[in-house]
């Protein structure tokens, strides 16, 4: 089945999307990025057909060079991926595995804005994966934990290596795990908050990212905003599938 395809080589996984030439997925893959990201996207391909391939994500520029393919940055591939799960959608939110992106489109899709975090992992997936493991949750059950705190702990620290160590002193207080959940789920609430208001204030928002598959976060996102919040169907793979529309010439 030959199409247009789109890869997201990102820091801590790799998606793949097929599509036709009318924008239909026709195939998704996902894998670890792992030690040789090259050598998992090069087996990653042989499971597929494609006419043209456009590359995105930290990994891009590397795959243009040992697949000779088309990139776009990541602020464009979920752009346009987000826009076409949702026409009218002005700004989007992309959280990852080490960067966060805020986006404020124009009423054509185009990219009006947007701020980044790329220099720490506070807010973002590898943050909110070590605080998971430093409370002993999965992180499935961190979100689930969380969402049932009836009150939170303030941590004050966004640093990483300091939020982690305030959060193990925490415990040894004896303070509630949930609490401490709800806490750490606030604070990077509060990190994506400045970085949506400086490009957006008011609309829905498309949440795109792995993060996005978090519940906890995409609660409290809408209820700290005030804002409806739209999560695409596998928001993990928007951005490899905006870069397949792209490579189909569907701009």
């Amino acid at each position: 089945m030959s199409g247009f395809a789109g890869i997201d080589i990102g820091s801590r996984s790799i998606e793949l999307v097929l599509v036709d030439a009318n924008g239909e997925v026709l195939q998704q893959l996902q894998a670890d990025t792992g030690f040789d990201p090259m050598a998992e996207a090069k087996r990653m391909l042989a499971q597929l057909s494609y006419q043209q391939i456009m590359a995105t994500g930290y990994g891009r520029n590397l795959f243009e060079i040992s697949f000779d393919a088309t990139t776009v940055t990541e602020i464009k591939a979920h752009a346009r991926g987000a826009r076409a799960c949702f026409p009218t959608a002005e700004t989007v939110l992309d959280i990852g595995g080490q960067d966060s992106k805020a986006i404020a489109l124009f009423a054509n899709g185009r990219v009006k804005k947007f701020e980044m975090n790329d220099r720490c992992a506070a807010g973002t997936g590898k943050f909110l994966e070590i605080m998971a493991k430093a409370l002993g949750f999965s992180l499935a059950e961190f979100s689930a934990q969380a969402l049932a705190a009836t009150s939170d702990i303030n941590i004050s620290s966004m640093c990483t290596v300091f939020a982690e160590s305030e959060v193990t002193s925490l415990i040894g207080r004896g303070q509630d795990r949930q609490a401490i959940a709800r806490g750490l789920h606030q604070s990077v609430i509060r990190r994506v908050k400045t970085m949506l208001n400086r490009v957006s204030n008011d609309g829905d928002i498309v949440f795109t990212g792995g993060v996005a598959n978090n519940a906890c976060m995409v609660h409290f996102l809408s209820e700290t905003l005030q804002r409806q919040v739209l999560v695409p169907p596998q928001p993990q793979f928007i951005g490899a599938y905006g870069a397949a529309l792209l490579a189909a010439g569907l701009d």
